[in-house]
């Protein structure tokens, strides 16, 4: 007897509502009328998927307003403001605060997680340690992926290399990097792809973070990433300028970024709430051209970022919330586009940080998501609700739908 079977799914494939067994943590059966499990779940023509994909998060620094306050006018501000609240943080404290985001990140659908989470010599492994401790805790709902990368610069930081070599040596999965912070961007650039190399880990880097096209390091992180034959293992995220190219500028610009295999994650509620804020009206829409990346080849993701600190003082870990956000604002509407901005929080994200498993075929994991709609083109425009969620078979959360009770009628 099967295990679970979900009833009347519509799955990505197949043209019609389906049923999909479950057997032993693994898919076993995907067909119709699937004889009666051990439990049977009907969906109602709900879409099923292997789940939400968050490639960009900072658990470490989450849920810290109650400490830092609000009101922080520029990126500058914010990194000054959780660099302070950083000096009290201890193992323990960031433990707990990022128990709570992951809490919303599993309701809202999210099974794999990429955290980004600071090293440096004032916080030293203390992040680093927090992040595996969870990686194990959550390991029944969320496969959850560390990258360590150094904030506040790495040149102009005596230790800092250290820690992070440190970090990678003690189970780290990737290294990531800020240049906009140091003083040899480019030397910090180069470190970090020195460091990928030698232990043979991905990169995810947080570049271009501002408004100016006169400056931009995507060109040199391209040129490191085929010099190191790095393809496919590099990704940016913010990159915040490139829906300000003008179009031959931006055709050039995806051309490098295609050829080079480096993805790219687009992070709208800190983009949209840091940028700009010295320009007044006048103050651009700084997303990324998900549709003109697309048709360049480019790969992308849509990520959350920062949740309740200084750098976004808002966040409920909802990715069709961030995609929903995305299509607002970029003034986007159609099936294509609902489309790509769906694939942005799942297909897409989770071949940008390389997940394995990221399917719903007989044989795989039963890790799986059911969302409360019929299509990721709906999800996108509803913003619409995790049902239940599934790891390896087992029950990570259910959320039930809504009931209205509207009075009975009476006969008059």
């Amino acid at each position: 007897m099967l295990d679970l079977v979900l009833r009347d799914a519509l799955i990505d494939g197949h043209p019609g509502p389906i049923d999909i067994g479950i057997k032993d943590g693994v898919i076993s059966d995907i067909r119709p009328d699937l004889p009666r499990a051990t439990r049977d779940i009907t969906l109602d023509r709900r879409l099923v998927i292997p789940g939400f994909v968050e490639t960009h998060i900072h658990l470490d620094k989450s849920c810290l307003i109650h400490r830092t306050g609000t009101g922080h006018p520029n990126l500058h501000a914010a990194v000054s403001a959780v660099a302070k609240a950083k000096s009290n943080f201890t193992r323990d404290d960031i433990i707990e605060r990022a128990r709570e985001t992951l809490g919303r990140a599993i309701a809202c659908g999210t099974n794999r997680i990429r955290a980004h989470v600071e090293v440096d010599p004032r916080i030293g492994l203390t992040g680093f340690e927090a992040m595996v401790a969870l990686r194990k805790e959550y390991r029944w709902a969320v496969d959850l992926q560390i990258c360590v990368f150094p904030q506040e610069g790495l040149i102009n930081d005596p230790g800092c290399d250290e820690l992070l070599v440190q970090a990678l040596e003690q189970g780290a999965d990737l290294i990531g990097g800020a240049p906009y912070t140091d003083r040899d961007p480019i030397g910090h650039l180069a470190r970090i792809f020195r460091i990928a190399q030698d232990f043979d880990v991905d990169i995810d880097l947080h570049l271009d973070f501002d408004l100016d096209i006169s400056r931009c390091q995507f060109l040199e992180v391209c040129r490191l990433t085929e010099r190191h034959g790095w393809q496919g293992r590099v990704a940016i995220g913010h990159v915040s300028k490139l829906g300000l190219l003008r179009p031959a500028s931006l055709a050039a610009a995806l051309r490098h970024l295609s050829e080079a295999g480096v993805g790219v994650t687009a992070l709208p509620a800190t983009d949209l709430f840091l940028l700009g804020r010295d320009m007044g009206a006048r103050a651009p829409r700084p997303l990324l051209p998900l549709r003109a990346m697309a048709e360049a080849g480019v790969n992308f993701s849509i990520s959350t970022n920062n949740v309740l600190n200084p750098f976004t003082p808002f966040g409920d870990c909802s990715l069709t919330r961030m995609g929903n956000l995305h299509a607002n604002v970029a003034q986007v509407d159609d099936e294509h586009d609902m489309s790509l901005i769906f694939a942005g929080i799942t297909s897409r994200a989770a071949s940008l940080i390389r997940a394995s498993d990221y399917a719903i075929r007989e044989g795989r994991p039963a890790t799986l998501v059911v969302l409360d709609c019929v299509s990721g083109e709906e999800a996108i425009r509803c913003v619409s609700s995790a049902l239940y969620g599934f790891k390896n078979g087992k029950p990570t959360f259910t959320r039930l739908p809504a009931t209205l009770h509207a009075p009975a009628l009476v006969a008059s």
